[in-house]
């Protein structure tokens, strides 16, 4: 238990610097192509993990599972983090990614049949109330741009919820390395054929410290988080690994408050503040 509980921490740590690289790396590349680069580069390295175990991804035969959770956590969660990121700052995105322990928590209900007690779901209403608050706060920028980037984020939160779920459901049958890899593969996929006619090459705009962000999201932030998320969620199962995510945000708005120097307005305080004392209500 504490050794599952441990990996569901590093997971949020290393997500929360994956926020951090995805808004430095809004003007090197495109969305979707920096989606696409970062899963083709993880993809790679779980095989070649997979291949020092001698085993093989299935990816025909269990390509239901596989494409669906490669769809949700690889393509949907990540590529619309990083359009978020492009309007809104790497802390205001870390809160509302509060949300994400009410997702869990209702898909785990509806797909899983776990009960769920009236003071989660008052605690969910909390939740939402705190997020509320954080779309109807004052934003920096472009007004339009930060409620586009917020409802992505939110969205984000939504595939994220089913990911973790289903990746439960489906992990009593599958390795967690195995459905990992398979996910990834998949994902890439689906971001590669999201890129056809949509990418340009006065689009890209690398530098030396986007390859190094770029190198961060592929590894740590997508083999080593996923990896322990997976496992930490097989250990001590979806509805107890949910609260754990709440770090995700703390981590978030303190990589951002030092590394990008963000400043973090009253309401996006105390609506991050709200949304994470009801996620905690909802989970404990």
């Amino acid at each position: 238990m504490r050794r599952g509980i441990g990996l569901l921490i590093l997971a949020t740590m290393l997500w929360g610097g994956n926020y951090i690289c995805g808004r430095f790396l809004g003007t090197a590349l495109p969305p979707v192509l920096l989606n696409t680069v970062r899963w083709a580069i993880s993809s790679v390295l779980f095989i070649i993990i997979l291949l020092l175990r001698k085993q093989r991804i299935p990816l025909m035969r269990c390509w239901k599972p596989f494409a669906l959770l490669g769809f949700l956590g690889v393509f949907a969660f990540s590529t619309l983090t990083y359009l978020g990121l492009q309007n809104i700052s790497a802390s205001r995105a870390g809160m509302i990614s509060s949300g994400i322990p009410i997702a869990i928590l209702a898909f785990s209900q509806l797909l899983l049949k776990e009960p769920v007690k009236g003071r989660a779901w008052m605690g969910a209403l909390v939740s939402i109330a705190g997020v509320i608050l954080l779309v109807q706060g004052k934003h920096g920028g472009s007004p339009r741009g930060s409620l586009l980037g917020d409802l992505e984020i939110l969205l984000s939160c939504i595939a994220w919820g089913l990911y973790t779920v289903l990746g439960k459901r489906y992990g009593k049958a599958l390795d967690s390395l195995l459905m990992t890899a398979g996910a990834a593969v998949y994902g890439t996929l689906f971001s590669a054929l999201a890129c056809i006619g949509t990418i340009h090459a006065n689009q890209i705009h690398m530098t030396a410290w986007a390859w190094v962000s770029v190198a961060y999201v592929s590894t740590f932030a997508s083999v080593l988080a996923y990896l322990a998320w997976t496992v930490g969620v097989k250990r001590v199962g979806a509805g107890r690994a949910a609260p754990y995510i709440n770090l995700l945000p703390v981590w978030a708005v303190v990589f951002g408050i030092l590394l990008l120097h963000e400043q973090v307005s009253a309401w996006s305080w105390l609506g991050g503040g709200v949304t994470l004392l009801g996620a905690a209500m909802a989970n404990f």
